[in-house]
């Protein structure tokens, strides 16, 4: 396993949120840390509904990273609650608050409690692109496949 990569973070609100772990690996071997709603009692999510969830913490991502903000399999396979945007990306200058944008595609409403596990992030390492425009590019088998192209 490789070293660890130092992110800062910040508790937003320390007094308020004492209460409110910072993201945690769930088990030795996850990929991914779980993020906790820092909302002040709960809310219920309706179906079809969207809503920003705070999580109370402040990140400063190194450069030449990004966090992506990731569902919990289990609430979105379980009650249907998922991203509205999935992965969500959060650029290495960016310093506001994580939120978490929910939605409930399940047919019933689903409550979010104060503490409870809402998404995951995913440190990754990020290549930059440079384009090398030229006439022609080579072909695959594939080619121009794309939707469905394999079946269904």
């Amino acid at each position: 396993m490789e070293m660890p990569v130092t992110v800062l973070i910040q508790k937003l609100r320390p007094n308020q949120d004492t209460d409110i772990p910072y993201p945690t690996y769930m088990t030795e071997f996850a990929a991914g840390m779980d993020i906790y709603a820092a909302i002040q009692d709960q809310y219920m999510l309706l179906p079809g509904e969207i809503a920003i969830i705070p999580s109370g913490f402040a990140l400063a991502i190194p450069e030449g990273f990004e966090i992506q903000i990731r569902p919990r399999s289990g609430i979105a396979a379980k009650y249907g609650v998922t991203l509205v945007n999935s992965p969500g990306t959060i650029d290495s200058d960016y310093r506001g608050e994580v939120k978490i944008p929910l939605i409930n595609f399940g047919k019933s409403a689903y409550t979010i409690h104060r503490g409870d596990r809402i998404a995951q992030m995913i440190l990754n390492k990020i290549y930059r692109i440079q384009f090398e425009p030229v006439d022609t590019i080579n072909s695959t088998q594939r080619n121009h496949g794309g939707f469905g192209h394999t079946g269904t």
